[in-house]
């Protein structure tokens, strides 16, 4: 793939990816595969590190608030630097699969910072 403009630098990085996923159906499912299952441990992240945090005070709700921020930004660098031209509906898993876990992870920090 020729790189010709900025806005195809992200579909470049990513075309090996495109490749491989339709080398094969067996390639395909386990890329599904892969990432749905991110998806969920993700998810099961934020939810165990926020029932873990406690019930809605002035305390928690600025952590959840500032972990949803963080998975905002996520959002928002994902759909700059995922492509949207193949795969779509596979990177958008990928994405919000990534904006889970770093919700989770910020969670996850917070609450070890505060156990200390």
């Amino acid at each position: 793939m020729k790189i010709r403009s900025l806005d195809d630098i992200p579909a470049a990085l990513f075309y090996p990816l495109k490749e491989w996923t339709e080398s094969s159906i067996t390639n395909f499912n386990l890329f599904i595969g892969i990432i749905t299952i991110f998806l969920f441990v993700s998810i099961f992240f934020v939810v165990v590190f926020s029932m873990k945090i406690g019930k809605s005070d002035e305390r928690s709700s600025m952590i959840n608030l500032k972990s949803m921020y963080c998975a905002l930004v996520i959002l928002i660098a994902c759909d700059i630097f995922l492509p949207n031209t193949y795969l779509v509906n596979q990177f958008l898993i990928i994405k919000y699969g990534l904006a889970s876990f770093s919700a989770g992870l910020y969670l996850m920090l917070q609450y070890r910072k505060d156990m200390r």
